[in-house]
């Protein structure tokens, strides 16, 4: 697979993860399909077992997030910005603590995003714990996944 398809497939991914924060958007299915692309292309066993393991985890993190309570963003007052911070959060938990540190990057960008738009510390406590009610915990499922998702297979390309 060349540069510029690996360049794509990446974009793809990319877009997938911001399609998880975004409401109606199947972003881990765009995960998956992106992985289904280069294993297509690549044909390799590690390439195949990428496939397989990310499809077995996309299926129970669907069976999880059905499990969760429904999204519902509106009655927690969340921004699309506060998403946003809550996304760079938890993308940049994850590289900096790998795995582990998305959760505690996802909630602490929600946290500041409500920080940054409600300016006090109790205020912002407050929304954070609602949020994570009203629907955060299904998107961090997803979101989680799909990270995993993405670092194994950037792990692949790099070092497989």
């Amino acid at each position: 697979m060349g540069v510029w398809q690996l360049l794509m497939v990446a974009a793809v991914m990319l877009l997938g993860l911001f399609g998880v924060l975004a409401p109606g958007v199947p972003g881990s299915w765009l995960v998956w399909a992106a992985v289904l692309w280069w294993s297509l292309h690549e044909q390799t066993g590690l390439a195949w077992i990428l496939l397989v393991s990310s499809t077995a985890l996309l299926l129970l993190t669907q069976v999880v997030v059905w499990q969760l309570p429904p999204r519902r963003f509106r009655g927690a007052a969340l921004t699309r910005r506060t998403v946003g911070y809550a996304g760079a959060g938890a993308l940049l938990g994850f590289v900096l603590v790998p795995v582990l540190g998305a959760v505690p990057g996802f909630a602490g960008g929600i946290y500041l995003g409500e920080r940054r738009r409600l300016g006090g510390h109790g205020q912002a406590r407050a929304a954070t714990r609602a949020a994570m009610r009203a629907g955060g915990t299904s998107v961090l499922v997803e979101l989680f996944s799909c990270l995993l998702i993405v670092g194994a297979w950037a792990g692949a390309v790099m070092f497989g």
